[in-house]
């Protein structure tokens, strides 16, 4: 009969959270929700590559941040370009011969300018003609453009990626290389979300995204993942960043937990998927919000 205390190593939050092995490239790592995924990986001893369209921002990110015991490098590019994705791979796999195990489709942008709420007012809902006219300033190009990026860029990012992330798997064979697209529960909810028809719309379709490329992975064990947040302060949300690429959000929350997001909950989020402890995990969302699913229905 066994005696003796038995030892739960593989339990630690060490054993469960660490990502001291992992080589990860964040898309738009620069500032917003991207810089706070990137600060936890370095934070905890990760190899960051962050790709961004503004070099001085990239660099502003690296003096402030890369404080260890990871580190943070450039990769100036623009995702929603797809030969511009393919040459980031080609960089990258010149850097990395060994491959990557992360790579996180953050990069997004709102162009609903016409028609959000907030700066052009809520058209009568009781009113046909009001509502037609509001929504109808929406121009094409703004939603061409909202999905460039938001849903299409992803998908070159993947497909171009795919090839290191594999390689990672085979160099690292205890752990399974992983996409995580950084969408919104904005795609997850009923209404125009304030205004923002095109944005809701390309988040919507990069969360399928993200369940096709994790069937389309299965067989060469690279793993897709989804994080939905709710309102963090970024670029996008609160218009610009200071000096230390943050930002800071003028407005009341209206979640169940009466606040924005932290650093700390898309950190902790983060960590769970790329840790050891979120290996089991495999085309799941999750959704970092302070209960706003709870306020608004979710359509799935």
């Amino acid at each position: 009969m066994a005696s003796g205390k038995k030892e739960n190593h593989e339990l630690t939050h060490k054993a469960l959270f660490d990502v001291s092995h992992i080589t990860a490239v964040v898309t738009g790592g620069g500032t917003g929700i991207g810089l706070m995924i990137t600060q936890a990986l370095v934070s905890n001893g990760a190899k960051v590559y962050i790709t961004g369209r503004r070099q001085e921002v990239l660099d502003q990110t690296i003096k402030l941040y890369s404080t260890g015991p990871g580190s943070i490098h450039a990769l100036p590019g623009d995702v929603s370009d797809k030969q511009e994705c393919v040459r980031l791979a080609k960089e990258m796999e010149s850097k990395e011969p060994n491959g990557i195990h992360l790579l996180v489709n953050n990069a997004g942008i709102a162009r609903d300018d016409n028609t959000k709420f907030s700066s052009n007012g809520q058209p009568d809902t009781s009113d046909a003609k009001a509502i037609s006219e509001h929504f109808l300033k929406s121009e094409p190009d703004q939603w061409a453009d909202t999905f460039k990026t938001n849903v299409v860029g992803g998908y070159w990012m993947s497909m171009a990626f795919l090839p290191l992330l594999a390689k990672g798997r085979e160099v690292t064979p205890s752990y399974t290389s992983q996409v995580v697209n950084v969408t919104s529960i904005s795609g997850f909810m009923k209404g125009s979300s304030n205004g923002q028809p095109a944005y809701a719309a390309s988040k919507a379709a990069a969360a399928h995204l993200s369940r096709m490329l994790a069937t389309t992975f299965a067989d060469v064990k690279v793993r897709v993942n989804n994080i939905a947040p709710g309102v963090f302060p970024s670029e996008m949300t609160a218009g610009s960043s200071g000096d230390d690429n943050k930002s800071k959000l003028d407005m009341q929350p209206s979640n169940p937990a009466k606040r924005f997001g932290h650093d700390s909950d898309m950190a902790a989020t983060i960590l769970f998927l790329a840790g050891h402890g979120g290996l089991f995990y495999n085309e799941q969302t999750l959704f970092p919000d302070g209960g706003n699913t709870l306020v608004q229905p979710a359509y799935c």
